[in-house]
């Protein structure tokens, strides 16, 4: 009985860190400066890619493509992070602030670096704006992981692992 409980306050905790993380990444992206000019050219390059498909005469399938990976992109990034470190502080038992706060930032952070090692081989040269951008970015990316992690450890992270004497009771 313990374990569909914990079960259940996993997921309610998950459905308040996921809007948490959204928030705060949206909020993140609206004052970073280079943040906002690389939001700003990706909307008019989806928008010039979308009314070019409308004037040829073709549905807008490159934005709904890109609506689809950017959906998924998002669910990797907010819903992947706090839902692997719940599991973990469940089956370790960690009821630490830094193990959800510091483990889902880091994680959160790790992904698009990941991803990218996985996706583009090779060392091609960078220049230090690009890298700065990149730190920039990543640094955003763990503010948002934090924030989820520390909004589930609020709800569900603090009791993890701990087994109350009135369940050990009734089990036996």
């Amino acid at each position: 009985m313990h374990a569909l409980g914990r079960l259940i306050l996993g997921a309610f905790a998950l459905l308040l860190a996921v809007p948490a993380g959204f928030v705060v990444l949206v909020l993140a992206l609206l004052v970073d400066p280079a943040a906002q000019a690389w939001l700003s050219g990706g909307a008019l390059a989806g928008l010039d890619m979308a009314l070019s498909d409308l004037s040829a005469g073709l549905p807008p399938e490159g934005l709904a493509l890109f609506v689809a990976g950017l959906a998924k992109a998002l669910f990797v990034l907010l819903f992947v992070p706090p839902a692997l470190i719940g599991l973990g502080g469940e089956i370790l038992g960690c009821r630490g602030f830094l193990w959800y706060g510091a483990g889902c930032g880091l994680l959160t952070a790790a992904l698009p670096w990941l991803t990218r090692g996985a996706l583009r081989s090779g060392g091609a040269t960078r220049d230090a704006a690009l890298l700065a951008g990149e730190v920039r970015l990543t640094l955003i990316l763990f503010v948002v992981g934090a924030s989820a992690g520390l909004v589930y450890w609020l709800v569900a992270g603090r009791g993890a692992g701990r087994i109350r004497e009135a369940d050990l009771s009734e089990d036996a």
